[in-house]
């Protein structure tokens, strides 16, 4: 069976594929373009993470002011990933018939028109209904992203450019949570949201500026039978299947952990202000680092060793964070974020390169996947910090890790079985 099909080792950074005519006219690294494009995706991924996590920093002053439990303000996260599982398959196949670019500016702009709203809300249950608003409106962006890149770039480059991606969805991450730390310690969690809502505008206007035209793309059909059949076809890959539940679990471990992190900050004997933890996210920028050099990592260590690497470095760092030792937690939270960037970047370009047809909604699979896991790691994460505390986050990040591991394992398995029945033909590949 092939990499592709395996999840063995020789995926797309690790390959030497003889350019065509096709990917001659694809975008390359230092080519006319690709520097443009990556631009705008990264800032597409900035306005979307920064967007999308909003809140996440501010739960404290929610709970505070709204005089709800930890458990019930983090369904102002949970809602909006929530929102973003369950669209992101019918936008996937809007972009199939309109354009990836179409889909992307046009979730863009709905999500920050509510993000205008969203300072406004005048009861939890409002801010809850317009942030799974907002996650549904941002649903067009994550797999109409990598169905373009899956198209308009170099299969060689694909990684690096899914990598680059990622990385902004890092720093968008990162950069909402630090402003609306310091803005809200001033003026409260409603202005910081407003900040956060321009800077998406800025996002927004410049990746529209900036995203060169689509060259390789074919339109599909709308047809809900078509649509089906192609979601089975992909559900029905065993090696898809194990991807979309590697970015779950990945994604549980860290919804739990950002959504749990500031209550515990917090408290003693840390009992940090605001603004000081929204600094904590500041680590967001090792992920950037490890999400945009995915591409040399699999080069080196195969598919399956990079997952080995990102899952045990996901774990010791949950397992360090434990320590009542400001640095520790510090450390367990650079640890836990370079694992969790890294492991996404490559199930994500790995679920890109092993769609050959249907890709926006192989693409949309994932992130349907990966944002339940997000929803599920908030309020389940946010549950066991009630009732047990941070140990009882972490031991629900320890057993979603575990979960990455097995499956990994269980494709090593199934890749060595497929390589002794067809040792010969397109396993070699």
């Amino acid at each position: 069976m092939s990499p592709a099909d395996t999840g063995a080792s020789t995926i797309v950074a690790a390959a030497s594929p003889v350019p065509d005519a096709d990917s001659d006219s694809r975008l390359t690294p230092g080519g006319p373009g690709y520097r443009r494009m990556s631009f705008a995706l990264f800032l597409a991924g900035v306005a979307t993470f920064a967007l999308l996590y909003s809140t996440q920093a501010l739960l404290p002053l929610i709970s505070s002011g709204f005089a709800v439990s930890a458990s019930a303000a983090s369904w102002t996260v949970a809602a909006a990933t929530g929102g973003l599982a369950l669209f992101v398959l019918p936008m996937s196949a809007l972009s199939e018939r309109f354009g990836r670019r179409t889909v992307m500016t046009a979730s863009l702009v709905v999500a920050v028109s509510l993000g205008v709203l969203v300072p406004f809300a005048p009861s939890l249950g409002a801010l809850v209904a317009l942030r799974f608003l907002q996650g549904a409106a941002l649903a067009g962006l994550p797999a109409s992203a990598t169905a373009y890149l899956a198209e308009e770039v170099w299969p060689k480059a694909l990684v690096t450019a899914i990598g680059l991606f990622v990385a902004g969805n890092s720093v968008g991450g990162m950069s909402g949570r630090v402003i609306t730390g310091w803005v809200a310690q001033e003026w409260g969690w409603r202005v910081a949201v407003a900040v956060i809502g321009v800077i998406a505008v800025a996002c927004a206007i410049a990746f529209r500026l900036l995203l060169p035209a689509p060259r390789h793309f074919t339109p599909g059909s709308l047809r809900p039978r078509v649509l089906a059949r192609t979601v089975r076809d992909h559900l029905a890959n065993p090696l898809l299947c194990r991807l979309y539940a590697i970015g779950a679990l990945f994604m549980t471990v860290f919804g739990g952990v950002y959504t749990v992190i500031g209550y515990r900050l917090t408290e003693a004997p840390f009992s940090l202000p605001q603004g000081i933890i929204g600094s904590i996210f500041l680590v967001y920028l090792v992920g950037t680092v490890s999400a945009s050099t995915a591409g040399r990592l699999v080069g080196r260590l195969g598919r399956r060793g990079a997952l080995y690497l990102a899952g045990g470095t996901t774990a010791a760092g949950l397992l360090v964070s434990l320590a009542d030792s400001l640095p520790l937690v510090l450390l367990g939270l650079v640890l836990i974020t370079a694992g969790f960037f890294a492991g996404h970047a490559v199930a994500s370009s790995a679920v890109s390169k092993t769609a050959t047809t249907g890709r926006a909604q192989a693409s949309a699979l994932y992130q349907s996947a990966y944002y339940i896991g997000s929803s599920t790691g908030s309020t389940v994460g946010a549950m066991a910090f009630h009732a047990e505390g941070w140990a009882g986050t972490v031991g629900v990040g320890v057993l979603a890790v575990l979960g990455v591991m097995t499956i990994t394992v269980l494709g090593s398995r199934a890749a060595r079985t497929q390589q002794r029945l067809a040792p010969i033909g397109p396993s070699g590949v």
